[in-house]
């Protein structure tokens, strides 16, 4: 084995240094990096190479970070040539890498056992620690580099290295950050509290806001999204991302919810009496993830509708992805139960990287509603477009809506609509607006908003 070749047993303490260094970098147990794709791609060409990868080892296994060439991912670490670079702590070179495997008694891993000949060089910490190895591969016998191209293969392995290091570098800052983070949070006396959140919902310091979603084709409003905000006496509007967590924490996001389903449902009563042809229209709440899975909540609904006089068709509930993952099973018994009441429901920020695309077919959902961090990398190049059209397509197959969140531009309008998209949403049709402001909107004739793409918004 590779073992036989070292001159003595690599010491328990220098391994564990090592892999010290190793896991302070943070690059094990991810996707293979980019970031080194440009050395191996220079080192494959620089020497008529017929591969290239840059990889990292644990106490098992060699991940593979980059590769040019043949595709490997990872393969155990004992009888791989990265333990040979360890071992001497130095380049080698294998002019005959058949030889070397069957006199070493190694297994020779895929796609190794394909090629003839190898040139490895570490790839090491800011200490000089062997992390992992850049290595070439060819498949002609007998191939070895001169002392300067091997010299300029280590300038390479070099350059990955400070890659690592500046990898590592980040981390550190990343966790700077949430440090800082948490002590500002912490100096502000953890603001808001508990009784904060309960003293504003006893003084009606919330308000909703509500956004509207329009066809896309006609501008006309067929829906809106209830929003929440804090009128604090002192601070001003607060936004929800700054007091929802705090409410999640302190279980005040429940009391909070029912009063925002609650205060929905009268005022979609109001703009029914203000006009009856709004008996259309639709306004969808968002749901917490703690109460969409307690128990009753189909009940709680119901009662709502039935107090405020408002029918259901009028009213949407929305709910992330992320609220279904914890206990699917649950899950489809309370969209059932909502279903029943011919509740529209959407899915919301779908596709921001959970997997319940296994599931979404076992799901009532009547509308899919793509994040709006896609529609916004829409005109950056073509992957975000193709998975913007594999949402709408996704849904057209299982007779669903979809709507797409945060349209700000006429390009990222006209893109949607040329790919199929019904219904969206953003500030180039309208802000977030007091119900007051809204009704001036639902005044227009037929509802219709005014084309984004003949004049700016007069709204954003």
């Amino acid at each position: 084995m590779i073992q036989e070749t070292l001159p003595s047993e690599v010491m328990f303490e220098q391994e564990s240094a090592r892999l010290a260094a190793l896991y302070a970098t943070g690059i094990l147990d991810t996707p293979p990096d980019s970031a080194f794709d440009a050395i191996t791609r220079l080192a494959a060409k620089h020497f008529h190479a017929d591969a290239a990868l840059i990889g990292f080892a644990d106490e098992t296994r060699f991940w593979v970070k980059s590769h040019w060439g043949e595709v490997l991912r990872e393969v155990p670490r004992q009888g791989s040539l990265f333990e040979l670079a360890l071992a001497h702590d130095a380049a080698c070179q294998i002019p005959n890498l058949t030889e070397w495997a069957d006199s070493h008694g190694c297994w020779r891993h895929v796609p190794v056992r394909d090629f003839a000949s190898a040139a490895i060089v570490p790839v090491r910490s800011q200490d000089g620690l062997v992390l992992g190895s850049l290595t070439i591969l060819c498949r002609q016998a007998g191939r070895a580099l001169s002392p300067s191209e091997l010299q300029t293969l280590e300038n390479m392995a070099e350059m990955a290295s400070a890659q690592v290091e500046l990898q590592r570098l980040k981390r550190i800052t990343a966790r700077q950050q949430t440090r800082r983070a948490e002590a500002a949070r912490k100096s502000t006396a953890n603001w808001p509290r508990g009784a904060d959140l309960r003293r504003a919902l006893e003084r009606r310091e919330f308000v909703l806001h509500y956004q509207p979603e329009v066809d896309l084709a006609s501008r006309r409003i067929v829906g809106l999204e209830a929003l929440i905000r804090w009128r604090h006496p002192e601070r001003g509007l607060i936004p929800p991302m700054d007091f929802i967590p705090a409410a999640e924490e302190t279980g005040m996001i429940l009391p909070i919810g029912d009063w925002g389903l609650a205060e929905a449902c009268s005022q979609i009563r109001l703009w029914r009496e203000e006009d009856p042809r709004h008996a259309s229209l639709r306004v969808a709440v968002n749901l917490s993830a703690r109460q969409f899975l307690r128990e009753g909540l189909a009940d709680h609904v119901d009662s709502l509708l039935q107090q405020s006089g408002t029918s259901s068709r009028q009213l949407g509930l929305e709910m992330t992805e992320s609220s279904l993952i914890p206990n699917v099973h649950t899950a489809l018994e309370v969209l059932a139960g909502l279903h029943t009441l011919g509740i529209s429901l959407s899915m919301d920020d779908f596709g921001t990287g959970y997997s319940s695309l296994s599931n979404l077919h076992s799901f009532p959902f009547d509308v899919l509603k793509i994040d709006r961090s896609f529609i916004g990398r829409m005109t950056d190049g073509d992957q975000p477009l193709q998975i913007v059209r594999t949402i709408i397509e996704l849904a057209r197959v299982l007779n669903m809506d979809v709507v797409a969140e945060g349209i700000e531009t006429r390009e990222q309008y006209t893109l949607l609509r040329q790919m199929g998209c019904r219904y969206g949403q953003g500030f180039l049709f309208a802000k977030p607006l007091p119900a007051e402001d809204v009704s001036q909107l639902l005044r227009l004739p037929g509802r219709v908003l005014p084309d984004p793409n003949a004049a700016p918004s007069y709204l954003a």
